[in-house]
Order: structure tokens, then C-alpha cells, then sequence
């Protein structure tokens, strides 16, 4: 079938608008017709090369929604007509798939980043030559997507449809590292102290969480005062300007002696160690950020045996199928107003909308696709 979609022509180039040609869904695939894209710093990192094994002309786009058009032989859980969510990709083999913690796949890195099916096929072409595709098994900066069934998430009906790509990446993460993984007991007398170090879509998603959650104080830590100022409004009680030494002093007092929690969004190094530096003893620091490979940290080993602990977190550590709705229940509930952080963008408009993400100016993109 022709589709509309924005391909990497070469590593570093801007994204440009082709017809492609896209092959029809394998039996254990669903073909969804794309409303909405979010846009994540990780379809620029591929354009920009970050991926050393990643081919081009691509099609990226990883968090996309939208109406199930078909589907395979083997579907039997979705049917043409259903809003869904694309999510992450996963082998179902491995053993992190067998024991369910499938944002640990050990074949998730080739199955995001390898511009292929994981039978080696590419679905995706123009003029008879392949345009390498299966971006997150998805490739969702495209009118028409196709995705392995697994990951594809059903949603209630009611909910806009345009506005929750977002969840299928990177509103996720940041929701599932507190919510999944660090889980905060909000009926704790003195409650439960969070820093966050980057209020981005990653991190204020984090941020909701904490506040669901029950945790004060809250604190966000930005570069930004925009972003700063948002974070205020969602539920950040405190709001700092990242400053080194100065801002480790501030969270210390905040905190009565440091956080108990901290999500750490950014990737850089040294906001990584003060993330690390600013928890109690027996804190939690978890790392969401990603960053090109060979980066490196350093932690003084004495104050982490103090009974802290640093930890990566994939994709919020979630099971799509059951967190996802979880958190379309609480955007609609008005509990997790993620329509706060979003700012649409016609398709036509997409290097606008990379342009925006990159100088902070947008918080998350979401592309909007012509039908």
C-alpha cells in the first residue's frame, strides 16, 4: 500500500516527506493507521547517528497511536477498529522475557535500532529499493504503521487518541521508574522526599508520578525556568536551577540530609553524580537518561555503602498492556494531565518539531498525521 512518511535520508540529515510502498502485516502483525506521533530525543539520536549499527534512508518514530486497520492470520486479541498504543518491542525468548521483565530483552537493542523485522525483512520501500523501517518495530512517523501484536496496547475509547503516543515511550518511562520501580510509600509519616534532575517529558512524567504517589517534598531541577515553572504547576514543591555544589546544598536542606528518591533524566555525568551525592543513606537513584555509548561516571564507593542505590531503569521497567491503560485512567481522571506537557505539530511541520525538542522550546512534540 502507499504511505506517507519522513525518512532520514543519511545519517545527520534533516527528516524529508516521501511515498513509500508498505508491505502488508505478517500474521503476528497489526497494520495501524497513525493519528498522532510523539516525538522522543530518541528518533533524534538515530538521526543524528548516535546508533552505530543503524542503516539508512529510516523511518523513525517510536510512539505512536492510533486505529487498527488490519491484522494478521495469528491476531486474536486485537480487531480492525481498535485505539491502540505502540509500545516497545520485545522478543518474547530471552530469558528477561520468560521471567516477564520485558524491558530488559536482551535482543531490544537489534529489535529498535536494527531498521528491520526480526525475520531480517523490511517492510518498508521506494522505487523497489528498501527504505529500512521496524524503528522500534513500528517506524511511526509514517501514515500507516505496522507492529508486532505484543507490543500494541488497546485503549478505552473515550480517551484522545492524538494526545497518547507519548505513553508508549517516554511518558512511560518516567511514570514507571517512580510508580514500578521505586514505589514510594505515600502513607510514610514524614512522607517521601524525590529530586528530580530534568524536567523534560521524561522527567515531569516522573514528577506526576511522584506526586500520585504521595511523595513530598518534591523536587525538580532544570537548566530551564520554563520547564522549572511547569514542573511548579504539576506539583514540584521546590524548584531549582541545576548550580553544581550549590544546588547539592540546597536538596540537603530541603530534605533534612538528602532525598530518598531520585530520578535522574539528564545523562550527564556530573548531573548523575549529584543526583547520586544528594541521596540519604539507604536512597535510591535511578537512571532513565540515555547516553551515547563510553560515557562514564564515578562515585566515591564509601558513600555508597551507606546503603544507597544506583540503578538503569528501560522503559519504566512496564508492562505496556497493564501500565499504559493504568495511566490512561489517571490522565482522564485528571490525575496525570500529560495534555500539559504536549504541543502538536502538523506532519508537514516535523523539522520544526525536532528543532523545538532540541532547544527546549517544545517539551514533547507530537506529530499529527495527514489522512
Amino acid at each position: 500500500m502507499k504511505i506517507t512518511a519522513a525518512l532520514v535520508p543519511a545519517r545527520s540529515q534533516p527528516f524529508e516527506i516521501h511515498n513509500l510502498d508498505l508491505a502488508g502485516p505478517l500474521p503476528d502483525e497489526v497494520l495501524v493507521r497513525i493519528v498522532a506521533s510523539g516525538m522522543c530525543h530518541t528518533d533524534l539520536h538515530a538521526r543524528d547517528g548516535y546508533f552505530p549499527n543503524l542503516p539508512y534512508p529510516i523511518v523513525c518514530g517510536h510512539e505512536g497511536a492510533g486505529i487498527v486497520e488490519e491484522i494478521g492470520a495469528a491476531v486474536t486479541d486485537l480487531a480492525p477498529g481498535d485505539p491502540v498504543v505502540i509500545s516497545f518491542p520485545w522478543c518474547g525468548e530471552c530469558e528477561p522475557c520468560r521471567a516477564d521483565r520485558i524491558s530488559y530483552c536482551t535482543q531490544g537493542r537489534g529489535l529498535k535500532s536494527g531498521g528491520r523485522r526480526a525475520d531480517g525483512s523490511t517492510p518498508m520501500s521506494r522505487g523497489g529499493k528498501p527504505v529500512y523501517s521496524c524503528f522500534f518495530q513500528q517506524s511511526s512517523f509514517a501514515t500507516f504503521a505496522l507492529a508486532p501484536a505484543k507490543d500494541v496496547v488497546k485503549l478505552r475509547r473515550d480517551a484522545p487518541i492524538d494526545m497518547l503516543g507519548p505513553l508508549g515511550c517516554g511518558l512511560q518511562t518516567g511514570a514507571g521508574a517512580v510508580l514500578n520501580v521505586m514505589q514510594p510509600p505515600g502513607d510514610s509519616i514524614q512522607g517521601q522526599s524525590i529530586a528530580i534532575y530534568g524536567v523534560g517529558g521524561v522527567g515531569l512524567a516522573g514528577l506526576m508520578a511522584a506526586k500520585i504517589a504521595g511523595c513530598d517534598p518534591i523536587i525538580a531541577i532544570d537548566r530551564l525556568p520554563g520547564r522549572l515553572a511547569l514542573a511548579g504547576e504539576l506539583g514540584a514543591t521546590h524548584t531549582l536551577e541545576s548550580k553544581g555544589s550549590e544546588t547539592l546544598a540546597e536538596i540537603r536542606r530541603i530534605t533534612g540530609g538528602g532525598s530518598h528518591f531520585a530520578l535522574e533524566t539528564s545523562a550527564v555525568p556530573q548531573i548523575f553524580r549529584l543526583a547520586v551525592d544528594a541521596l540519604r543513606g539507604l536512597g535510591t537513584c535511578v537512571l532513565v537518561g540515555s547516553a551515547r555509548a563510553g560515557t562514564e561516571v564515578s562515585f566515591e564507593m564509601p558513600w555508597l555503602q551507606g546503603g544507597r542505590t544506583v540503578r538503569g531503569v528501560v522503559q519504566g521497567d512496564s508492562k505496556p498492556r497493564e501500565f499504559i491503560p493504568r495511566l490512561v485512567d489517571l490522565f482522564m481522571a485528571g490525575r496525570f494531565p500529560l495534555d500539559r506537557l504536549i504541543t502538536a505539530y502538523d506532519f508537514a511541520a516535523i523539522n520544526q518539531a525536532a528543532a523545538d525538542a532540541t532547544s527546549g522550546a517544545t517539551i514533547k512534540p507530537v506529530l499529527r498525521l495527514p489522512h
